[in-house]
């Protein structure tokens, strides 16, 4: 919240002016990006709806939990016949393309 702001008069305000909030109940949050996933552990997820559009707000502990998902290196692994490392690298240089990075491998 905005330091020496009451909350409870914070909220008022944002319900006059037609901003809805709720928080969501999150354990983790994920994040998929091209350069790798994220974690969110302890998320804080507030949904703000305003003027018609939804946001999220999200406060947590991020960490990179590399390229692509554990599901995606186990099926590279198998499908290729190669270790964990080897999957992970494959990936990361594919961009996360699953093909790409089994193609690569076998070759």
């Amino acid at each position: 919240m905005i330091p020496g702001v009451n909350p409870k008069m914070l909220k008022q305000a944002m319900k006059k002016m037609g901003v809805k909030q709720e928080e969501i109940d999150a354990y983790e949050v994920i994040i998929k990006t091209n350069d790798g996933d994220y974690s969110i552990k302890n998320p804080e997820v507030m949904k703000v709806v305003m003027m018609g559009q939804e946001s999220l707000q999200i406060t947590g502990e991020m960490e990179k939990i590399g390229a692509g998902k554990s599901d995606d290196v186990k099926l590279v692994m198998e499908q290729a016949k190669c270790s964990e490392d080897e999957a992970r690298k494959a990936l990361e240089r594919s961009n996360g393309d699953i093909a790409q990075a089994i193609l690569e491998l076998e070759h």
